[in-house]
């Protein structure tokens, strides 16, 4: 029925105060306050409207696309929204667009790596939007190694310009967003030559089309590169392929920041210091944490929504079925999601501090949290991308077990899953592929503990490897399922599995004479000791998270559970490796799956409650099988007359195609 909630009886079984949690999740306030403000300006708007986007062809979509990007930014002018709020108002529109590329790429690396007269030239005019760039740095043939790109940038001294160039096909630029259609500029990743000397990978900004027709200028060749996994989904952004045939820029539009070429064509660097790049890395990376609690949340929110409204078996006597949630089978697959959606929320927070101080430090040239702030956004990046879309990483499939969490109806682009996993999916890939960043995580955790016998003492996240001997001794002294609840029981017991993964590797490194092959042949171990220092590392910051003053009826307590719930099914998942490292027993582990089954029935009368906090619009969610009000059959009734398939009753082809057959008019059947 229209207008009644019917999750209103789930929602009244709840045992904390909602809207405080509500706070929780936003970080503030004041961020709850904008995000509810804007997500709902948004919702309102029809010309956001986003429930046929899946039926659009691909032309059709992408004018769409354009068409929102156009109205979004009409709407931040009237409205004269600030950068915050124009950055929400763009991110609640849901939509891929090539603005978020101008605004999450071009922009920063001018402001990042330009000089102060190069900031003052090009800014003003991205700020307006009288240009659009995007960012031109991964090529057909390159992209985690970027060392190895092959575009070239060479310094013509006579005419004080450099000459890009593609040299080969491979070293076409390949998938940047916005590239394709829409960019009239770019920053343009190429290999600096000058005087017959390469200087290695610098950017440029380089003008694509024209202000005036928008035609590709000389010697610029670009386009799309095609369609993209999914319906609707990424397939709104122009991801674009890009080649030179020896285009000239003014040497001045070279970025500068760190190093410059003279007018003579001498390679000279800076005085400024080549590590302040750094900074724009571990924000670009802590952004893309923040959005896998997001995307995994939106997932968990229509997969949880969904399975209370189900009902299916259980029945006596012709009376009322099962809640799917009531099955413990489904109480084990999605309460872990829940759970983790909100850990990642928090270690977000956590990198939004470190963001904070790293970039404070380096304003003082204070260098000594670069590695370990590289190393640790690196795995988080890694760790939460996997986890929400689909890996063996994590042994969970984040969005995609969702999906299959509602049975058939999951399938339906209606329920929004599949076109949110087609979205999130690329995020295992840009900004690094996880694997290689994991192999990153591992080179400083090794770095780390060969450097302990030399007295450097560890900090940040790798503190704990200071006590490496002692965590190799640990012992869990858990005699009883509720001990697992302490946090430092758990907190040790996290750190020895780790620790110890860390040495295993460590001392099998140094069996090979070459370190390099060794790091070949042992690179999945390596992946697997990232992974569990990776892993401490969310499971730390949720606990630090519990200590802090959490006001509200139930909130804490809330928190703590599922706190234990992400651990525990993480100890769970991995037990072999904490029996291997000897930090607990089997029969430790088996109490530690006692109480993460309690902790499941805890969850449980909470469950919508948990997911009402994320606050999202109907809008946002783009679900039928998520909405607020739970009324969910008579709208996927409605939902199925919508498709263009049914705007005909006899669907064209059939005269042409069926209807012989089924009258027997073909000929030389040999049935």
């Amino acid at each position: 029925m229209e207008g009644v909630d019917h999750l209103a009886d789930e929602r009244n079984k709840a045992d904390f105060d909602v809207e405080q949690m509500k706070i929780v999740w936003a970080g503030s306030r004041h961020a709850f306050d904008l995000s509810d403000r804007i997500s709902r300006l948004v919702a309102t708007d029809p010309v956001f409207r986003k429930d046929d986007r899946t039926m659009l062809g691909r032309k059709e979509l992408f004018k769409n696309t354009l068409r929102k990007a156009a109205h979004a930014w009409k709407r931040i002018n009237e409205l004269r929204l600030t950068e915050e709020e124009a950055y929400k108002l763009r991110f609640f529109v849901d939509q891929p667009a090539f603005t978020d590329l101008h605004w999450g790429m071009f922009v920063p690396a001018i402001k990042g790596s330009g000089t102060d007269e190069q900031q003052q030239k090009w800014l003003p005019l991205a700020y307006k939007m009288q240009i659009i760039g995007c960012y031109a740095q991964t090529e057909l043939g390159h992209g985690s190694n970027v060392q190895g790109l092959e575009t070239t940038a060479t310094f013509d001294p006579k005419t004080d310009e450099f000459v890009i160039h593609s040299p080969t096909l491979t070293s076409s630029k390949w998938w940047p967003g916005g590239l394709g259609k829409i960019s009239t500029h770019a920053v343009v990743y190429a290999r600096l030559i000058t005087n017959g000397k390469e200087h290695g990978v610098h950017g440029f900004i380089v003008q694509l089309r024209s202000l005036d027709d928008h035609s590709p200028l000389p010697g610029i060749t670009v386009g799309d590169i095609g369609m993209k996994f999914g319906s609707g989904a990424y397939n709104s952004m122009d991801n674009g392929v890009l080649r030179f045939d020896n285009v000239r820029i003014p040497r001045n539009q070279m970025l500068m920041r760190f190093s410059q070429v003279t007018r003579e064509g001498k390679f000279v660097h800076s005085s400024v210091p080549r590590q302040l790049v750094y900074g724009t890395m571990v924000y670009v990376r802590k952004t893309i944490v923040t959005d896998a609690s997001i995307a995994l949340s939106r997932a968990v929110c229509i997969a949880t929504r969904y399975s209370a409204v189900r009902r299916q078996f259980g029945s006596q006597n012709g009376g009322i079925e099962t809640q799917v949630i009531d099955y413990k089978t489904q109480q084990a697959r999605l309460f872990p999601l829940l759970a983790s959606a909100y850990a990642f929320r928090f270690v977000g927070e956590w990198l939004n501090w470190l963001y904070t101080d790293v970039t404070q430090r380096l304003q003082v040239n204070d260098f000594s949290t670069l590695a370990e702030a590289h190393a640790c956004t690196a795995g988080l990046k890694s760790l939460t991308t996997s986890a929400t879309a689909a890996s063996s990483l994590n042994l969970q499939d984040g969005i995609e077990e969702c999906r299959k969490l509602c049975g058939g109806h999951g399938y339906l682009n209606s329920s929004g899953l599949p076109e949110l996993f087609a979205v999130y999916a690329p995020a295992c890939t840009y900004e690094g592929d996880n694997y290689v960043l994991l192999l990153q995580v591992a080179r400083h955790l090794m770095k780390t503990v060969s450097q302990l016998d030399s007295g450097n003492k560890p900090t940040g996240t790798t503190a704990y490897l200071g006590q490496v001997e002692k965590l190799l001794q640990y012992r869990s002294d858990v005699q009883r399922a509720e001990d697992w609840l302490e946090p430092n029981v758990l907190l040790k017991a996290f750190e020895a599995r780790a620790a110890w993964l860390s040495v295993a590797c460590a001392q099998n490194l140094s069996k090979f004479t070459n370190p390099e092959d060794g790091f070949q042949a042992l690179s999945a171990d390596l992946a697997e000791a990232a992974v569990a220092h990776c892993q401490l590392i969310v499971v730390s910051k949720f606990l630090e998270k519990l200590q802090q003053d959490i006001p509200g009826k139930g909130v804490k307590q809330q928190l703590q559970v599922l706190c234990g719930v992400y651990a525990l099914f993480l100890l769970h998942m991995h037990l072999g490796e904490f029996l291997s490292a000897g930090c607990i027993t089997p029969k430790q582990g088996s109490l530690a799956n006692e109480q993460l089954r309690s902790l499941y029935s805890q969850v449980r009368p909470n469950a919508i409650a948990l997911v009402d906090a994320f606050n999202y619009t109907d809008h946002y969610l783009g679900s039928v099988l998520g909405r607020y009000d739970g009324n969910v059959y008579p709208k996927l009734y409605e939902e199925a007359w919508k498709d263009p398939l049914n705007e005909s009753i006899v669907p064209d082809g059939f005269h042409e195609y069926v209807q012989p057959i089924l009258k027997q008019q073909l000929r030389n059947a040999r049935l």
